[in-house]
């Protein structure tokens, strides 16, 4: 009789199975993936209601990521602004000052000038450039291809890396989408720079039928398949890519490289103002 109702109900809660699989199989950094609704009446609405659930996760989760990285970029500009503002013009003064006393200094201490000088001055620099990294002003003044541009040539000048771009204009992406689409190239070159050993990268900004593309290819080391998911930036890439309803695929291997792609949809209906 026992073994009777196994083969009587096995069959039964095969499909109660398949569902509790693709309920622990969701990846919440993977929006827009369901379990089936099909089967048994009971089944079909125990999915339903899953479905439905994931639904209003998602649409929280996205509002409210929307949100913090508003918060986010609101600190990052004030941050910036004080470091241009305060500290920028600390080091512009002590410059002056160094300046006011390359006359009076006696000639024995002129190496100790020149190196106090240049320390100065290599201070203000980084200073522009942590503000600028912190907030794109390139991206709110001369738009997101300007600001991609700037940012190719800034990294490829300090990392001594050459960079092929190809960004096309006049791209329908609202502002909301800009700003993640510049965040995940600055972190994406950002990881070339510290990890890839990279001699040459391509970052491509294009239209591809109903989607806008954005791909950043580097021909360094590459990554394992189990370093993926805990590579550096890539979650915080995911997570940007997430609350605009775009899609990131990282495709690398040992000694290959690393292509990263951002896939915005045209019609969005995550990003309902766009900018022409």
């Amino acid at each position: 009789m026992l073994l009777l109702n196994l083969l009587l109900l096995r069959p039964v809660f095969r499909p109660f199975d398949e569902l509790a699989e693709a309920m622990r199989r969701h990846d919440p950094l993977a929006p827009g993936e369901r379990v089936p609704v099909d089967g048994e009446r009971d089944v079909a609405a125990l999915a339903q209601a899953f479905n439905e659930m994931l639904d209003r996760m998602e649409s929280e989760r996205r509002e409210s990521g929307r949100q913090a990285l508003r918060v986010l970029e609101g600190e990052r500009s004030r941050i910036a602004r004080e470091l241009h503002d305060e500290l920028g013009q600390t080091l512009t003064g002590a410059m002056l000052q160094v300046e006011g006393l390359a006359a009076r200094i006696p000639d024995n201490l002129r190496d100790e000038l020149d190196e106090l000088r240049e320390t100065a001055r290599s201070g203000t620099e980084d200073v522009r450039r942590i503000a600028r990294q912190l907030r794109p002003e390139a991206l709110e003044d001369l738009g997101l291809q300007s600001a991609l541009a700037a940012l190719a040539t800034a990294f490829g000048e300090q990392a001594q890396v050459r960079v092929e771009r190809r960004l096309e204009p006049s791209l329908p992406l609202s502002k909301d989408e800009e700003l993640v689409v510049y965040r995940v190239a600055q972190e994406a070159l950002t990881n070339v720079a510290r990890h890839a050993q990279a001699t040459r990268v391509a970052l491509r900004l294009h239209q591809n039928r109903a989607v806008t593309e954005l791909t950043v290819r580097d021909d360094g080391r590459g990554l394992s398949s189990g370093a993926l998911p805990s590579a550096h930036g890539i979650r915080g890439m995911r997570e940007r890519a997430m609350l605009i309803g775009a899609q990131l695929q990282i495709n690398s291997k040992p000694g290959r490289g690393t292509e990263i792609k951002l896939s915005i949809p045209l019609n969005n209906p995550e990003a309902p103002c766009r900018s022409h």
